[in-house]
């Protein structure tokens, strides 16, 4: 099949006029969502490889995926690699797309792209790199993997277009009209006439309205323009429900429906209107990772002889949904307190399956803790797929088990490796916890263990001077790795949304720096995941979600009582685990840790029992308890 739909697609390459040299196919949507519709899976579609990051680039001679380390063993197992060829994004000696094309294309090449699917971000350095070499860059108006798929009698679904369900503010803290008239304000400040929301969540947080158009994000497709004297929603007909229009006026905002695909229009005819009134010298601001057909559109380019000027930057939603109000920190310590109830049932259920001889698939595990996170109150449904990898399996850093063919039975000889998450009305969690099923790991699985372990604890109990970038914590985590020449390929930790997507920009910790981070400061929401993958055999990562707080010397923090100074009065920032689900006695290798890191790890456990114990007593859930209380008991030297 990938053979017959490159074939399909180099033929259409060809026939644009002028022909196409290569044709780029990203992972995006019109949003420039991470997480996408089966109807923007293009990329998927012509390669095959399900992984949920990458960019396919199809010349007439070569078909290469631009991917990073989380997928490299995925995409071996994937992809027709006779056709296809793994371009490792994170190896230094990987060329870029932008530098592959401009050494391996003859000049006057012309290379074809959706701007839908890009950002200007995206879009500006490469239609240059690739002008500087003699090249073209061109926007073509319609997907060439759509138009593909319909000549092969296998046309891309219909978009999704579901309901949509408030989110008052007993969960958010903040009204919608509250939201809007902030944001009014820094249009007055930016000196702006309009301001363009096109990134999903970013929509769903201004209006506290949220939706299920993307499998496990709670989005809509949608875009929001806001004026200084209107609200313009678009999304679906236009046309707005009961549900909303009550919601809405209830949290003081007065919104305008239209047609989802009315957008570009709209904002042309917005452009000319601007530039025909007062002296024309109007501009619009929309976030940088806004699509390049929005971009053009939004300044009028190719409409007006002078086009609008464009505030081209970090969108303002993303900044101010980085920092969770109290309701929303609340709400995220509430979530996984029912989080870590539901993953601690099951992972009792799961050994004594095991040690009965019963035997469970992934497939049903994953099965089985989703019943348990059902049981659990304002519980959505989970936060992405279920990455439930077992031996080898875990190994894989983005695997997901299949419930067509043959399935992988967890075996009690293996190291088990469960990363989920849960989407509440309260907040979004986000877990990885790592088990030997046998509890009778190996030394080196014992050794790994421990000191991914380690890493993950430097990081919880790090203390940093606020404004400090993401990127600068990174190291911390793999240094026990690094001193034995281990490491990880993806980043150690990401920001969450609040009842919105799980993995949530602007700021995160990366050995690459997020290009856009403000800086860390209180009342974020991040992961803290370092791992470690023995490719073949098994895979260790440890996930917790951490809130950041500020830090006195009076703090409840582990490290507080040392602190000498506030760094100069920039401000001292910390973490508090929000996470609540032991580790694995068995696999701590004692001898590994020091005597803060035992007093660290005894300490959560401590917690961890306190908070959830009396809740499952409360249930009459003994059997539970019982198993929580041996997991919980303190650590001794030998």
């Amino acid at each position: 099949m990938t053979l017959q739909r490159l074939t399909a697609l180099r033929a259409l390459m060809a026939s644009q006029s002028p022909a196409l040299a290569a044709y780029i196919v990203p992972t995006a949507d019109a949003h420039n969502s991470e997480y996408i519709a089966t109807a923007d899976a293009r990329r998927e579609w012509i390669s095959g490889f399900t992984g949920s990051a990458g960019t396919a680039l199809v010349t007439a001679a070569h078909a290469l995926v631009w991917t990073d380390g989380r997928y490299y063993t995925q995409f071996e197992k994937e992809v027709d690699t006779k056709l296809w060829t793994l371009m490792k994004q994170s190896l230094p000696d990987t060329l870029t797309m932008e530098k592959w094309l401009t050494v391996n294309l003859v000049e006057g090449s012309v290379v074809g792209a959706d701007p839908h699917t890009m950002s200007r971000d995206e879009w500006t350095p490469l239609q240059i790199a690739l002008k500087k070499a003699k090249m073209k860059l061109v926007a073509l108006p319609e997907n060439l993997i759509d138009q593909v798929r319909i000549q092969l009698k296998d046309p891309p679904p219909p978009r999704p277009h579901n309901e949509v369900f408030p989110l008052p503010v007993k969960y958010t803290g903040k009204p919608a009209g509250k939201k809007i008239e902030e944001l009014r304000q820094k249009m007055k400040e930016k000196k702006a006439s309009a301001f363009v929301v096109t990134a999903l969540d970013e929509v769903a947080y201004t209006l506290n309205l949220r939706g299920s158009d993307i499998q496990y994000n709670p989005v809509f497709f949608s875009y929001l323009v806001i004026t200084p004297g209107s609200v313009t929603l678009f999304w679906g007909d236009g046309k707005l429900s009961e549900v909303m229009k009550e919601h809405l006026s209830a949290e003081g905002a007065v919104v305008v429906g239209r047609p989802y695909h009315s957008i570009l229009e709209y904002l042309i005819e917005l452009a000319r209107e601007l530039a025909e009134s007062g002296d024309g010298t109007h501009a619009i601001w929309l976030s940088s990772d806004a699509s390049e057909a929005v971009h053009h559109a939004a300044s009028g380019e190719g409409v007006l002889k002078k086009p609008l000027d464009l505030i081209s930057e970090v969108s303002p939603v993303a900044l101010a949904k980085l920092i969770k109000n109290e309701v929303e920190l609340q709400g995220f310590r509430d979530c996984h307190v029912k989080d870590g109830l539901a993953v601690v049932r099951f992972f009792r259920w799961l050994h004594e399956q095991l040690d009965t001889g019963a035997s469970i698939t992934e497939v049903q595990a994953a099965e089985r803790l989703l019943e348990f996170r059902t049981e659990e109150q304002d519980f959505l449904g989970p936060s992405f797929e279920t990455i439930v990898g077992a031996g080898e399996n875990g190994a894989i850093i983005h695997y997901s088990p299949s419930s067509a063919g043959e399935q992988r039975v967890i075996r009690s000889e293996d190291m088990f490796l469960l990363d989920s998450g849960g989407q509440y009305r309260d907040g979004t969690t986000d877990i990885t916890r790592t088990r030997h099923m046998s509890a009778k790991p190996t030394a080196g699985q014992r050794d790994a263990f421990t000191r991914v372990l380690k890493g993950q604890m430097m990081v919880g109990s790090a203390l940093f001077p606020q404004g400090v970038k993401g990127n600068v914590l990174d190291s911390f985590a793999r240094q026990f790795l690094w001193m034995v020449g281990l490491d990880y390929a993806h980043g150690t930790g990401h920001g969450v949304g609040h009842c919105l997507n799980v993995h949530e920009g602007p700021a995160g910790v990366s050995w690459r720096p997020y290009p856009h981070d403000p800086g860390l400061r209180a009342g974020q929401v991040l992961s803290n995941e370092p791992g470690f993958y023995k490719v073949g055999e098994y895979g260790i990562r440890h996930e917790d979600l951490v809130e950041t707080i500020n830090v006195t010397k009076d703090s409840k923090h582990p490290r507080a009582s040392g602190l000498l100074g506030d760094f100069d009065g920039r401000g001292v920032i910390g973490f508090n685990t929000l996470t609540l689900v032991p580790h694995q006695r068995e696999c701590i290798e004692l001898s590994l840790l020091d005597d803060f890191e035992l007093s660290y790890i005894n300490s959560y456990h401590d917690r961890v029992l306190k908070t959830l114990g009396p809740i499952l007593r409360a249930r009459n859930l003994l059997e539970d308890l019982d198993w929580l209380e041996k997991q919980c008991a303190p650590l001794v030297r030998a």
